[in-house]
């Protein structure tokens, strides 16, 4: 299984990993939940590096451009080409853009395998676990990290049906 998020935050942008934030702990959370061991999953962003804007000493998060995921592309396909991955579960918007090379809304293609990749593999899109961190102090944040945990399990399911 490969995950793919969008793009490094700052954490991880200064660490050289990906998800190694707190949109990583939401992750691990969420993989836990689902019964899937991290060391088990690929994990990498469509884009490989942090956009930001300058506030004070802060660099404040801004969203890729097209021409951005377009500009990583190269990376993501090569990535799939070593790893290989059995399916592949896409992060967010900007990441589901870029393995299907179309505009993606996550809440309408949530939750369901998509075989007319450009991966060979079927892909799943659901939400990024940032999005969940917004969540944190509210009663919805347990049932979207369920939510979260489903998508991861029925991603490793389709792995499973293909033994």
């Amino acid at each position: 299984m490969m995950l793919v998020g969008e793009q490094p935050g700052d954490r991880e942008d200064e660490a050289g990993e990906p998800f190694v934030g707190p949109a990583g702990r939401v992750l691990d959370e969420a993989l836990e939940a689902a019964g899937i061991r991290r060391k088990d999953v690929y994990v990498t962003n469509a884009v490989k590096h942090f956009r930001f804007e300058r506030r004070g000493k802060r660099r404040i998060h801004q969203r890729p451009t097209v021409s951005h995921i377009e500009a990583c592309h190269p990376w993501i396909e090569s990535e799939l080409s070593i790893v290989r991955p059995e399916v592949v579960v896409c992060l967010g918007a900007t990441a589901g853009r870029a393995l299907l090379g179309r505009p993606v809304r996550v809440a309408a293609e949530r939750s369901r395998l998509i075989v007319d990749a450009v991966s060979d593999a079927p892909v799943l899109v659901t939400v990024h676990p940032s999005a969940l961190l917004r969540l944190r102090d509210h009663r919805d944040f347990a049932t979207e990290l369920n939510h979260l945990a489903a998508d991861l399990r029925l991603a490793a399911s389709s792995i499973e049906n293909k033994k």
